[in-house]
């Protein structure tokens, strides 16, 4: 049983109470508006495995999916499929879409992947890590951005995204 609380100990609890809960307050506050802050695609130059260079800014004005990628990344393999179907659903409305290659990731299994499977978007090399560093020092694959035609990222993704969700999330964006 707890001893009873001497009458001017009462108001001091009752203040760092309220100090407490409103630093909580204060830091969920920043904390949310940091979050909700609109985030820009980085400016970076894309290498495609075609030899074709791509800046970000050259993608400006329309929707575009970035996709951080390995060969060697199981979950990648997996949704390589529906990324291309959702990529021939919407590249008539102006959807772009880049598969960034890790670094780690050798030149020749990309450009054998992409060939093989005749994959329909920019295939890109990152072969020295700066673009994934670029975009938050991505590590985990897979990881995608979508970005709207202002160049503002409006979701990342990290592991194969909910594809219902994603269309839902590109309609609105190529309707804007």
């Amino acid at each position: 049983m707890q001893a009873p609380v001497p009458p001017s100990a009462a108001p001091r609890r009752t203040w760092i109470r309220f100090a407490a809960a409103a630093l909580a307050i204060a830091l969920a506050v920043v904390g949310y508006l940091s979050f909700a802050a609109k985030q820009t695609v980085p400016d970076v130059t894309f290498k495609g495995i075609d030899g074709q260079s791509y800046t970000a800014e050259s993608l400006r004005g329309k929707v575009v999916m970035v996709n951080f990628w390995a060969t060697s990344c199981v979950t990648c393999i997996k949704e390589m499929p529906a990324m291309v179907q959702t990529y021939n659903k919407y590249k008539g409305q102006g959807l772009e879409f880049v598969a960034v290659a890790m670094s780690y990731d050798p030149p020749n299994y990309v450009l054998n992947y992409a060939q093989t499977r005749n994959l329909p978007f920019k295939v890109a090399l990152d072969t020295s890590g700066e673009v994934a560093r670029s975009f938050g020092d991505v590590k985990l694959t897979p990881t995608t951005y979508v970005v709207d035609r202002k160049g503002n990222i409006i979701k990342r993704y990290v592991g194969e995204p909910q594809f219902a969700e994603l269309h839902q999330l590109l309609e609105k964006a190529l309707a804007g």
